[in-house]
């Protein structure tokens, strides 16, 4: 039976599972993005996407009623 866990909260010291962790494939795409990209190109796309969510209209949740 594969074992389920909340990466978000299980993993924030690195990965629990190891070769068994679902998310593998993103974990050796987000690896090579890092050694391949510049500092300043990471700090620009974040500064773009900041720049984007601050023009962007907010967006309203409302709670469903109980």
């Amino acid at each position: 039976m594969e074992q389920k866990i909340n990466c978000a909260v299980a993993c924030v010291n690195g990965c629990v599972l190891g070769d068994k962790c679902p998310n593998i494939e993103f974990r050796e795409a987000t690896a090579k993005f890092i050694e391949e990209t510049p500092l300043d190109k990471m700090l620009e796309l974040a500064q773009e996407r900041l720049r984007k969510k601050m023009t962007e209209p907010p967006k309203w949740v409302f709670p469903e009623d109980p």
